[in-house]
């Protein structure tokens, strides 16, 4: 099992209770992830997780775009270049939180995201087997809700 190390200063700006701050914060964060999402798997919600993992070359190039782009200055911070120095960290967190979440009722699903096109595809055919799985059908209607029907049809009909 890989440890991540977080910085005490990030966790701290978390404003985070004492009690759970202690050294088996992320196994017992897993943990409570697992438990809920097998909570909600049985009572009928369908949890899909999607990692949508782009390149550092790609980041670059959307980080620079968002620079050169007047309209897209917003979604750049100045933290996110600093950021990119920890790369191989916040992969190797992302790899445990992915093998360590990824259950049969809540699948994790990693995808590329270098190309927004192809991203899309893989994340709506997942959705579509998800919806498949589901084998959905209207309701049979009987014999008693025809009658019914039909008599509130003749009733709405002579009026």
């Amino acid at each position: 099992m890989l440890v991540v190390r977080v910085h005490p200063n990030f966790l701290a700006e978390q404003k985070l209770p004492p009690q759970v701050v202690g050294k088996k914060i992320w196994e017992e964060r897993f943990e409570d992830i697992r438990n809920f999402e097998q909570y909600l798997a049985r009572n009928g919600v369908v949890v899909r997780k999607f990692f949508l993992h782009i390149s550092k070359k790609e980041q670059k190039r959307r980080f620079l775009d968002r620079i050169d782009d007047p309209l897209k200055n917003w979604k750049f911070s100045s933290n996110d270049a600093n950021e990119r120095d920890f790369w191989d960290d916040y992969m190797e967190a992302y790899e445990e939180m992915i093998q360590e979440t990824a259950t049969k009722e809540a699948p994790w699903y990693v995808v590329p995201a270098d190309n927004k096109w192809f991203t899309r595809v893989v994340v709506g055919a997942a959705v579509i087997d998800a919806l498949c799985d589901l084998d959905l059908a209207y309701p049979k209607v009987g014999e008693n809700k025809l009658k019914e029907l039909a008599a509130a049809k003749k009733k709405l009909s002579s009026k």
